[in-house]
Parts: C-alpha cells; sequence; structure tokens
C-alpha cells in the first residue's frame, strides 16, 4: 500500500476543506440553536455541492455520479465528518445499495437518487431488532401480484425528507441447522404509499437538526416489482452494497476527532495559567501527544481498509476494526478535549461541547461496539474451529 495521496486526492481534500468552510461551518450555530435544518438551506447546501461534483460522489460514473473510489471516499468522509452532522447529510451520498435496483428501478430510484432529484432512507433497524437483523418483526406477505407490509421500524435516518424508503422485512422462514431463521427481503417503497405512515421519533441530545423517524406500515400494498434484489435474498442485498458504511462512519469519526485536537492544540499553546501556557503542563501536553497518536493509528485503520475494498480483499474483521477503533477514539479524545479546555468545554459558544456530545452514538449506529468486536473475536477463532 502507498501511503501517499496521489496529486488528484490532495486535490479532492483542498476542494472539500473549502467546501466545509465555506458552505457548512457558518450554519453550524443556527442549526445547534434550532434543533431544525432549514429546507432552503439543506437545499442550497445540495445544489453547491452538486456543482462541485461533491453530491454523489460515490456513485460509479457511468450512473452520473463521482467515481471516486473507496480511498477517496473516505477521505471525503473524513472531511464533511468535521462539520455538523445535519449539514454534512445535505451532501448526500445515495446508498450504494441501490446499485442492486434492475429494470425501470433504475429510472424510477437510481438514477434520480444520484441527480438529487429523489432522497431515499434506509429502513432496518426496530424496536426489538436493532443490532440482531434476524429478528424484525416487520413482515411482507405475498399476496397476489404484490407484498403486504406490516410492521414499524425506528432510528430511521432522513425519513422525514425521503422521497422513499429501502425497507428490510422478512418474507418467511426457513430450517437451519441451528432452528428457525427468518428470510429477509428488501424493497422499495415510495413515500404517500397508502398504508406507510412517517412520524418524527423522540429527540436525541446529539447531531441537532438531524430527527431519527419511525415508519409505521398497516397493510401498507406494493407491488411486486418494489422488491429490491430477490425475494428472500435481503442479506445478499445488504451484504453486498452495505459492507463499506462502518468505513464512512469511521472516517468520519476521524473527521471530527482532528478538529477536536486542533481546537485543543490552538488553546494550549494560547492558554495561561500560573505564567504559562497550559501545553507546557505534562497533564496537558501529555493529553495532546495520546489524542494525536490514536487519531493517526484510527485514520491508518480505517484508510487502509478503504484500500482492501478497492482491492478486492476487505473482510468483514478489516471494517470492524475501523469502525471500532475510531469510533471509541473519538470519545476518548473529544473527552480529553474538553479536559483540556476545562469549563470552557462545555459552553455551546464552542463547537467542543457538541463534538463530544455527538460522540457517544458512534459506538451504537451501524453495529455497537460489542458487535465489532463480536465479528473480530470470530474471524479469529473461525480457524481453530473456536
Amino acid at each position: 500500500m502507498d501511503f501517499a495521496l496521489t496529486t488528484e486526492q490532495e486535490m479532492l481534500v483542498d476542494s472539500l476543506r473549502a467546501f466545509v468552510d465555506q458552505e457548512l461551518y457558518p450554519y453550524e450555530e443556527e442549526v445547534e440553536r434550532s434543533g431544525e435544518l432549514r429546507p432552503e438551506l439543506a437545499e442550497q447546501i445540495k445544489v453547491r455541492a452538486l456543482k462541485q461534483g461533491f453530491y454523489a460522489a460515490n456513485m460509479p460514473e457511468d450512473l452520473g455520479g463521482g467515481g471516486l473510489d473507496n480511498v477517496a471516499t473516505a477521505l471525503l468522509e473524513r472531511e464533511l465528518g468535521k462539520a455538523s452532522f445535519a449539514l454534512q447529510y445535505a451532501v448526500a451520498r445515495p446508498s450504494n445499495i441501490l446499485q442492486a435496483c434492475t429494470g425501470d428501478q433504475i429510472a424510477d430510484y437510481l438514477l434520480p437518487a444520484v441527480r438529487g432529484e429523489r432522497v431515499e432512507c434506509l429502513a432496518m433497524t426496530e424496536p426489538g431488532a436493532g443490532s440482531d437483523l434476524r429478528a424484525i418483526s416487520t413482515r411482507a406477505e405475498r399476496d397476489g401480484d404484490g407484498y403486504v407490509i406490516n410492521g414499524n421500524k425506528h432510528f430511521i435516518s432522513q425519513a422525514e425528507h425521503a422521497d422513499f424508503a429501502i425497507l428490510f422485512a422478512a418474507t418467511g422462514v426457513e430450517e437451519t441447522a441451528r432452528g428457525p431463521r427468518k428470510k429477509i427481503t428488501s424493497f422499495l417503497v415510495d413515500m404517500g404509499t397508502p398504508g406507510f405512515e412517517v412520524r418524527r421519533g423522540p429527540t436525541p441530545v446529539s447531531h441537532r437538526g438531524h430527527h431519527p423517524c419511525e415508519l409505521f406500515f398497516t397493510d401498507c400494498r406494493i407491488g411486486a416489482d418494489k422488491v429490491l434484489g430477490e425475494v428472500d435474498k435481503g442479506f445478499e442485498v445488504a451484504n453486498t452494497w452495505l459492507g463499506a458504511t462502518r468505513i464512512w462512519v469511521a472516517a468520519n469519526c476521524v473527521g471530527r476527532a482532528q478538529r477536536a485536537l486542533d481546537l485543543s492544540v490552538e488553546w494550549a499553546a494560547t492558554r495561561k495559567q500560573f505564567g504559562q501556557t497550559i501545553g507546557r503542563f505534562q497533564g496537558t501536553s501529555f493529553k495532546l501527544a495520546d489524542m494525536a497518536t490514536e487519531l493517526a493509528a484510527a485514520e491508518f485503520l480505517t484508510l487502509h481498509a478503504a484500500w482492501k475494498i478497492d482491492q478486492g480483499s476487505m473482510t468483514d474483521q478489516d471494517a470492524a476494526m475501523a469502525k471500532l477503533y475510531a469510533t471509541e477514539m473519538l470519545g476518548r479524545v473529544t473527552d480529553h478535549a474538553v479536559q483540556i479546555f476545562g469549563g470552557m468545554g462545555l459552553m455551546d459558544s464552542l463547537p467542543l461541547e457538541r463534538l463530544w456530545r455527538d460522540a457517544r452514538v458512534e459506538r451504537i449506529w451501524d453495529g455497537t461496539s460489542e458487535i465489532q468486536r463480536h465479528i473480530i473475536s470470530r474471524a479469529l477463532l473461525r480457524p481453530h474451529g473456536g
């Protein structure tokens, strides 16, 4: 692996930093104060992202996307990750799972999503099924030439702004050596379909302006042409296209940790106590050293995993390691940053308390830290029959 960025990658990073500085940072306080991302502001960011080629940069060029490889996409996520989550969400990266579209689905869902004309939400998590996707209770039962869906989802990002949902539902049960197991199928369900309702969910303490929603399906009827991929093959669809999402979470955390470190270094170099800058005290300087070291380690893990995707050799263990370490690193770095700033670190006049507060959820969504450790340990033990 060549650890040096190419000229094109360096230009991408420079352009992204300028975009974040000019188009996202100026609106962070507004979103934090109001708890909302104004529709016109979201549209403004989207239009400017489209103009600069950042919108749908993760999608292939032959579909109209930016055609970035996975290392470049990780760099994009790293830079966007420095800004408020609600604002960076306006710079959409349509779910790669849409590449499973076939036939009319390509013109109806895939291409409009790439062009910014339609927005999707991913509906997987349920009140009784978080990390355990097989435990979902939402079901889609075959009825004539279509399906009838019943059940509900929660913690669904972007649902209130979405035009359609990528829904995972149980479509049957199969017998396995370990007992009965649900078959899962993925579907494309348009907002406004009778029997499909979206409600804003409880308000979280993190990521203000970004509202998780609840989805309710009550005898919601859709056609068989809305199946994404193959019937009963929802896991295959998810595993094919969603494997990299944990890398993007890790990259996002690296960007946020870098911002916290930069703020901390500047503060430690200028804040004076007892006649000298606090960076001269080992209690502070050693924290900075640990923060920088952990940040570098997380970045290498993340970019290495992204590089392995491009080589076709990334494993679940690689993604789990990157996601586990980067998310937990972010928690430690932001906590150290607050300690370095002292009382000022908790004041909402600075972005640090938001970075610290927002860091907590990263160890939960897209697979908890416990799930990542399970994946890693299972990969280590499997060759020995463990």
